[in-house]
């Protein structure tokens, strides 16, 4: 069968420097730092006391209060996000055929703030179980779709995808699939994250992945620099309307680009280690281009995960080396993690939206606070260090990895 042709008709962001999709993006080129000390709670005995928190947001200026307090803050973050989302599309909501309008979501870790706030009120008790009734509901992680699509009545496929941080990546890609395979017309796709808690700092502090530059909050996150630490927790969503090609050009609406295509891969090494010569994300790449129909010489632009993590930022830019060969040294690569922080499972939603509006503004977005050189980063990469970099982007791939070694890659095309 001949496979549908997807684009991307509405996107949304809820990010730590910024609260829409223009904001977002005004915030990435203008190398806005959002790591800041954590506000949330007491953080005195902490490794890390700093985070990439959401900044004047309020939940309940979006939604109704009561709903807000059965919501943990992943689902209302996904909800905020793909309202924008669904706006920005100017999807007809009384003529749209609901049955084919389907929601993949991404969330690594779900309702983590729920279940943590539930377990230390049953443990400060007297051993008697009480529970709240929206404890469950809150926390697991399917819930931020079903809420989306309760809202809008969107009866389409409706689950969440779970693959640590490449989660979102994994929920466009089977949001791509599902429209190129003619079962939607429009799919809600993202992924939200709301780890920024007493038991996500302290859990990551624990496996020593996170940068503790307390001294200097905003710096810390340093993709490929030599005084990397770890990375910075970050929270927030990212939310976009995937739709059939024709669907979308039948109703006028506005196309931001084409998805191209999209890959999966497994490290099949370590829990949470990368391999140090990257195989598998040199397999992922290989994937999204092949599934994608385009060459290695056609990519402009490559957002990395790009963690700030010492293992990490170096097995990412020798499998990126090992795929590209000397075209490598022609594209624009970069980490708006440097910016954003983390984001964990919503780190590929907001991460395509980059490299999107990448696309439409030719311009790409720096990777900052680099200041010294790795020794073991081939010199002739253009990290787009510190600076945005005016270029055309017609083509642009977007890589996310996860504990576990999930690999997702995707890829991104002007319309044609």
């Amino acid at each position: 069968m001949e496979l549908k042709r997807v684009v991307v008709t509405g996107l949304g962001a809820l990010t730590p420097i910024g609260n829409t999709k223009d904001e977002f993006w005004e915030g990435l080129i203008s190398g806005k730092s959002g790591a800041a000390p954590i506000t949330y709670f007491d953080t005195e005995k902490f490794k890390t006391k700093f985070a990439c928190e959401l900044k004047n947001f309020t939940a309940t200026d979006f939604i109704d209060r009561k709903l807000a307090g059965r919501m943990d803050k992943f689902t209302q973050y996904a909800m905020v996000a793909a309202d924008e989302a669904i706006a920005d599309a100017k999807l007809d909501l009384e003529g749209i055929n609901k049955l084919r309008v389907g929601v993949i979501w991404g969330a690594g870790i779900g309702g983590l703030e729920t279940f943590q706030q539930e377990v230390l009120n049953f443990a400060g008790g007297d051993g008697t179980p009480r529970f709240n009734p929206f404890f469950i509901p809150k926390m697991i992680a399917d819930i931020a779709p079903g809420n989306i699509s309760i809202k809008y009545g969107f009866m389409g496929p409706n689950y969440t995808t779970v693959s640590a941080c490449a989660s979102s990546a994994n929920a466009m890609f089977d949001a791509l699939n599902s429209i190129r395979l003619g079962h939607c017309d429009v799919v809600v796709t993202g992924g939200s994250e709301a780890a920024v808690t007493i038991a996500g700092m302290g859990g990551f502090n624990a496996m020593h992945a996170l940068s503790t530059r307390n001294e200097s909050a905003e710096t810390a996150s340093r993709p490929f620099d030599a005084t990397r630490d770890g990375f910075v927790l970050g929270e927030g969503a990212g939310a976009l309307i995937l739709e059939e090609y024709e669907h979308a050009k039948a109703r006028g609406a506005k196309i931001y680009a084409e998805v191209a295509g999209g890959g999966l891969s497994s490290d099949a090494y370590h829990m949470t280690a990368p391999h140090p010569e990257g195989l598998g994300v040199i397999q992922v790449m290989k994937n999204c281009l092949e599934n994608a129909g385009l060459k290695p010489e056609d990519i402009d632009h490559i957002n990395t995960h790009g963690t700030s993590t010492p293992l990490g930022d170096v097995a990412e830019l020798k499998a990126i080396s090992n795929v590209f060969g000397d075209h490598a040294k022609k594209i624009n690569i970069n980490s708006t993690k440097s910016m954003t922080g983390h984001l964990l499972g919503a780190a590929g939603a907001i991460e395509a939206i980059s490299v999107i509006l990448a696309m439409e503004h030719s311009i790409v977005p720096p990777t900052i606070n680099h200041t010294t050189v790795d020794e073991n980063i081939d010199p002739e990469l253009n990290l787009t260090l510190n600076k945005a970099q005016k270029r055309e982007v017609n083509v642009a791939m977007s890589n996310t990895f996860g504990f576990g070694g999930h690999n997702a890659c995707v890829v991104f095309k002007k319309i044609s």
